[in-house]
């Protein structure tokens, strides 16, 4: 009965069983050991908490006290899989997230520049108790704090399309609510990514860089926050071939300029003030070097909501402009715009309340998959390279044709179709023509007929 079930009943939708086999997403299942010998398969079991939230608008409770529970597998079955701490779900994941990377690179021009993301964000878990590795940790943004994880999340973006690539919810040693499950078997791949979570996140910044890259993901810079431009890190990046974009913070750090350690506010006041009236946000410039000896160069720019403020920007490809610097940084937004929509839209937080951390690392990294599943369809909705040949064979024949004549000549046409209407519909179809001619921008009007739609 269960063989039966599984083999006829495809939780999948026709609408995303396309994006499943183009980026393969039940081979990297297997290939990740995430397999079982009898029972519901873990594809079927991966596709069912896939959909709950996309499409069936409802997390894996409600659906067991719906009307729809019977054609559903048991709750054990769903909690068995989610559960599980011999699963790789970071091999899963990154196989994925680098298939979905190598497809987008084919969409992207070569001039175009890509970067990985780093970044943390909260994974709040306040109305629990006894979840394991649970930590206390402080909001900066709220100033409160807040019982949880942070989610330290690793990425890929080439500013139009984001996929992210590795994650670690990391705990606290000092500030730790519940200790480590003594049950868990010390070969597995949860008790690692236990062992990890009790680690400081720029010690697993590396480590996460390493896997991206020996997966085949490429790009040119690492683009981080205030809270991880430090040097040891920055020096971790530059060893493996890769700049450093990153904000940098107003604290205890020196810089070299010579011969003087400078702190950043005594560096604002000696840099070069960037005089030029369309760039009226950036303030100042300098290159300097880090107290290791690393060459930087650093861009101040005015605080958008203080204008009595000012931000400092940290890059160590000093061959750039000021304006690139800016101008590559703000691709780090992209993974600010992720965060909003997991937890908001995906429900990253609140779909499964498990106590394990092998179900908060298998249920995050489903959320994941979500995303890079949609994001691979936007970016084929919104390319039209996705098209293929197809796209070619529509701009050769566009470029034969001027628009400007093509859209002059719909005009009559539409006109002369007035004219052979009675008078009702001819006021009609004129009226909703002028509508539309007058919603135009100004440069297309100029090249329609001044009275194509005068009664």
């Amino acid at each position: 009965m269960i063989g039966h079930k599984t083999e006829n009943n495809n939780p999948l939708p026709l609408e995303i069983r396309p994006a499943f086999e183009e980026l393969k997403v039940l081979k990297h299942l297997r290939n990740a050991g995430i397999t079982k010998r009898f029972g519901f398969t873990c594809s079927y079991l991966f596709q069912l908490v896939f959909v709950l939230i996309i499409f069936h608008h409802q997390n894996w409770f409600q659906i067991l006290e719906s009307e729809r529970s019977e054609s559903f597998p048991g709750k054990d079955a769903v909690y068995r899989f989610l559960n599980h701490s011999g699963f790789a779900w970071r091999r899963f994941l990154s196989n994925l997230s680098a298939q979905a990377v190598n497809k987008t690179n084919s969409l992207t021009s070569s001039k175009r520049v890509s970067a990985f993301v780093v970044d943390d964000s909260m994974y709040e878990r306040n109305r629990s108790k006894s979840v394991e590795l649970l930590a206390r940790f402080k909001d900066h943004a709220r100033n409160c704090y807040y019982k949880g994880f942070r989610m330290l999340t690793f990425g890929w973006s080439d500013g139009h399309t984001f996929i992210p690539v590795d994650f670690s919810l990391l705990s606290s040693v000092k500030s730790q609510i519940q200790g480590l499950s003594h049950s868990i078997d010390k070969r597995t791949h949860g008790y690692k990514r236990r062992m990890e979570a009790l680690r400081p996140a720029p010690e697993i910044i590396p480590a996460m860089l390493d896997r991206a890259l020996a997966a085949g993901m490429s790009a040119s810079y690492v683009l981080m926050d205030s809270w991880f431009t430090y040097a040891p890190l920055i020096r971790a990046v530059l060893d493996r071939g890769l700049d450093v974009i990153g904000m940098v913070k107003a604290d205890n750090k020196r810089y070299l300029l010579n011969g003087r350690r400078l702190s950043l506010q005594e560096l604002y006041y000696v840099a070069t003030p960037v005089m030029c009236p369309q760039k009226k946000g950036i303030l100042r410039s300098i290159h300097t070097q880090l107290s290791p000896g690393i060459p930087i160069q650093i861009v101040f720019v005015r605080h958008r909501s203080n204008k009595k403020e000012w931000l400092a920007i940290l890059s160590t490809d000093t061959t750039l402009t000021v304006e690139e610097i800016i101008q590559i940084y703000g691709i780090r937004w992209d993974i600010e715009v992720f965060f909003k929509c997991t937890k908001s839209l995906l429900r990253l937080q609140k779909e499964f309340q498990g106590r394990s951390y092998d179900m908060l690392v298998s249920h995050t990294t489903i959320v994941f998959s979500r995303y890079i599943l949609l994001a691979w369809q936007h970016r084929q909705s919104t390319d039209d390279r996705t098209l293929g040949n197809l796209f070619l064979i529509l701009c050769d024949e566009v470029s034969e044709l001027d628009w400007a004549v093509a859209l002059s000549q719909l005009v009559e046409l539409v006109n002369d179709i007035s004219k052979k209407t009675s008078k009702r519909f001819s006021k009609l179809i004129r009226s909703q023509l002028q509508q539309w001619i007058d919603g135009l921008p100004s440069y297309i009007k100029a090249y329609l007929p001044v009275l194509a739609c005068e009664s």
